[in-house]
């Protein structure tokens, strides 16, 4: 009788392996996850703390993204060196499409530029969708003697190094701004960043620093807090039409920053176009765009490929800069 059964074992098992020997045969594979993707929640994964644009972005977009992907879409935070410790955690991932992770340019195209490692390249972050940006501006408190941009910027050059500039971040949108700011202006600055947006300008109204380069949702919402001396856009921007940009001001310097999801690399494609679909259908919801455009957001349509190609652009554009500004 054990004989038997032993002998009955052994059968299946060779039947099994035959099984999946035979090409084209498909057995809890990643094509069969692919084929039914999705079945089970998505981790959207936010690079910086609760509070900041990637956060208030997605918090918007998930009842739309869960009533387009049929899943449920959990978001997490994982805040650190500027965004790099999510980025260096997403080409880790499984490349299953459970878990995205915010893609921030121009931070994901600086950090592996200017660090020795950065923990990621730009290229392993593969990219689905850019829906969103917001300008940069530059703002002081409402108290402050500085009353003009050219006011800060003279005082800056007779008194380096003192005023103090809070910013989301080291090699982000945020700091490339500064940075630019002194190298068109002959000044220095001293910037401290906080590891995102919402504590970066928790630090300047507690009075931390004297200065703020912060996003124009931000600034929108803080209006009456702060002087905004200057503005990223080329053209005044609609939220803020009484802020002049840099470059009404006499200075070459347009600041924001971008901001899309990425995947895993080797991540299939067919898992990405139905990610790039559901961000498509959101983007395109006029409810969804009416909300954001309140909080002083840009909505954008851009889809994966695309995305890709903008990605570029941009990175030579940026290594450009940052070699002009002796950082490379």
């Amino acid at each position: 009788m054990l004989t038997s059964r032993v002998s009955g074992i052994r059968l299946l098992a060779v039947i099994l392996l035959a099984i999946l020997a035979v090409p084209g045969v498909v057995f809890a594979s990643g094509e069969a996850e692919s084929a039914d993707y999705p079945t089970r929640a998505i981790s959207y994964v936010i690079p910086f703390n609760p509070g900041g644009q990637s956060d208030v972005t997605a918090q918007y977009q998930k009842p739309y993204l869960e009533e387009a992907l049929g899943v449920d879409v959990v978001i997490r935070h994982q805040p650190g060196a500027g965004g790099a410790l999510a980025w260096s955690n997403l080409v880790k991932a499984r490349p299953d499409g459970y878990t995205i992770t915010g893609n921030n340019i121009p931070h994901i195209i600086i950090q592996p530029m200017v660090r020795d490692n950065a923990g990621y390249t730009t290229d392993q972050l593969k990219p689905v969708y850019l829906f969103q940006s917001t300008p940069i501006g530059l703002a002081v408190a409402a108290d402050s003697p500085f009353d003009t941009l050219q006011d800060l910027i003279d005082y800056a050059a007779d008194h380096p190094g003192e005023i103090t500039v809070s910013g989301s971040g080291t090699h982000t949108g945020h700091h490339l701004a500064i940075l630019q700011l002194q190298y068109l202006t002959g000044t220095e600055f001293t910037y401290i960043p906080a590891t995102g947006a919402a504590p970066s300008v928790a630090s300047f109204l507690g009075g931390h620093t004297q200065a703020l380069m912060a996003n124009s949702n931000d600034l929108l919402a803080h209006a009456d807090e702060m002087k905004i001396l200057a503005i990223g856009t080329t053209e005044r921007f609609r939220a803020l039409p009484d802020v002049p940009t840099f470059v009404e001001q006499g200075l070459d310097m347009t600041a924001g920053i971008d901001r899309g999801v990425a995947v895993p690399p080797e991540t299939p494609d067919e898992i990405v176009a139905t990610l790039e679909a559901a961000f498509d259908e959101v983007s395109a919801n006029q409810e969804f765009v009416s909300e954001m455009e309140d909080l002083g957001f840009v909505i954008h349509s851009m889809g994966a490929d695309e995305f890709a190609a903008y990605i570029d652009r941009k990175s030579s554009e940026i290594e450009t800069v940052l070699r002009e500004l002796g950082e490379i």
